[in-house]
């Protein structure tokens, strides 16, 4: 029974008359190649996601710009029906009013969920490093 493989004449498996060293920078390389082989397909990969990133963003941005626009439009068509029944600069005046109110509201929301997230440190997770830390320490101690 031979020890070689057909199509490439290597041993399959490191024969017992090859030293150490040599196998040990045989391992080497070949995770060396291994990673780099890893690394050039997880940079082929990343591109491809940040085209269809950038492809995605810009579909998002021109569906908030179209958005807008038709809130304005709606805005209008809101003076549009209230100036049936009042003058166009009260029509004009109660939406603002409300747009005003509505506004208003979402700011001081805003504000408190702003300050509840405050301070933007991660405080649990450094809470638990510190008592790892500690554990650690402790353990090399004993």
């Amino acid at each position: 029974m031979s020890r070689t493989r057909p199509e490439s004449g290597q041993a399959p498996y490191p024969s017992a008359a090859e030293p150490v060293g040599e196998l040990v920078q045989r391992a080497s390389h070949q995770l060396t190649e291994l990673v780099r082989g890893e690394m050039r397909l997880a940079q082929a990969e990343m591109k491809e996601k940040g085209k269809r990133y950038g492809k995605g963003g810009g579909l998002f941005g021109g569906a908030g710009l179209v958005g807008f626009l038709m809130l304005q439009a709606l805005v209008a068509t809101a003076i549009a029906a209230l100036a049936v029944p009042l003058p166009v600069w009260a029509a004009g005046l109660v939406v603002s009013g409300v747009l005003g109110l509505v506004a208003a509201v979402m700011a001081v929301t805003g504000k408190k969920e702003v300050s509840r997230a405050a301070p933007p440190v991660p405080e649990k997770t450094i809470e638990n490093v510190k008592a790892d830390v500690a554990e650690i320490k402790e353990s090399a101690h004993r």
